[in-house]
This record gives structure tokens, C-alpha cells and sequence, in this order.
């Protein structure tokens, strides 16, 4: 399944109140969650039935979006990891539509984020090498008109995960 950009950017989540058991529960999913719910019921000392409707709640207020398998790039042959920052002097709403349904179709893109300062967009590219960037970058500019755009390849990943903080109370 492909990642979708959300559709609400800017839409506030209810707040959910986490106890110390679903504290535990999450981070277990965290960081694996292809465990069993009798793994995860012994592991946080509770029978299955109170904590598969305390999954069951989590996911329902969205704190659990969905459960994925992470892939290693490198096995696909996916070894360049490239960090593009995008500056537009485009500001209107066509324009964003294109632009995001220009990221949406391209699957090489998996993180895309809007910023506050001089750059508007970073994207986080991943592809076999330098020549499938250039392929991916020129198909980008060929639709959406950027006024600049900076590719920088990431030389080593020092840390990579998909694992949040789990606070007292979520915000």
C-alpha cells in the first residue's frame, strides 16, 4: 500500500488520555507489530479481551493509524537517499493541487513536508542511484513549475525510526 499525504493537513486530533498500559502497548506495537495479542496481553500483565479493546480504542481515535512492514531499501536496491528542498514562487491553490498530486503519483517520494522559512517543501526521495534521481527530477519540473530546487544525497543514515515518543497525555 502506498503512504497517501493527508487530506486534512492542519485538522486537530481529539485528544485521547493515555494510561501507563497503553503507554506500554504502544510501544510495543512500536516496535513490533506483527506480536501476538497473547504476546502483548503478557508482556503488559492483562488478559487478552481488556487489551484487544483498548487496541481496538486506540485505533478508533486514530493514535494508531495503521500497522505496516518496514522495508530495508537497500534489499530493494533502493541504495540513494535524497533530500530535496523545493522553493516556489507559486502560492496559489491550483498550483498546491498539482504540486501535491504531482508527489502523490510518484512513489519515490516518501515523506514530503511543508515548511516555515525560505524553503517551502523537503522531500525525502529514495531511489536506486543518481541517474533515477535525475529521471524523477526532471519528470517533477516537466509537470509542476518550481523556481528552485536543491538535491542533497544523504552519505550515511545515523538514525532512522518510525517509533514516536509516547507522552503521559497525548496532545
Amino acid at each position: 500500500m502506498t503512504e497517501q499525504l493527508p487530506q486534512n493537513i492542519g485538522h486537530a486530533k481529539t485528544n485521547f488520555r493515555l494510561d501507563e498500559v497503553d503507554r506500554k502497548i504502544l510501544s510495543l506495537l512500536q516496535e513490533d507489530a506483527s506480536l501476538s495479542l497473547d504476546q502483548i496481553a503478557d508482556r503488559v500483565g492483562a488478559s487478552k479481551t481488556p487489551v484487544w479493546n483498548r487496541i481496538r480504542k486506540l485505533r478508533e481515535a486514530g493514535v494508531i493509524r495503521r500497522q505496516v512492514a518496514i522495508l530495508d531499501p537497500e534489499a530493494l536496491g533502493l541504495e540513494a537517499c535524497f533530500f530535496v528542498l523545493i522553493r516556489t514562487s507559486e502560492h496559489d491553490k491550483a498550483w498546491a493541487a498539482r504540486f501535491l498530486k504531482a508527489l502523490r503519483e510518484r512513489p519515490e517520494v516518501i515523506e514530503a513536508h511543508r515548511l516555515a522559512g525560505d524553503i517551502d517543501y523537503i522531500l525525502k526521495v529514495q531511489v536506486r542511484n543518481a541517474r533515477a534521481y535525475d529521471r524523477f527530477y526532471q519528470s517533477l519540473i516537466a509537470e509542476v513549475k518550481i523556481h528552485n530546487v536543491t538535491a542533497l544525497l544523504s552519505m550515511e543514515e545515523i538514525k532512522a525510526t518510525s517509533a514516536l515518543p509516547i507522552p503521559d497525555v497525548a496532545r
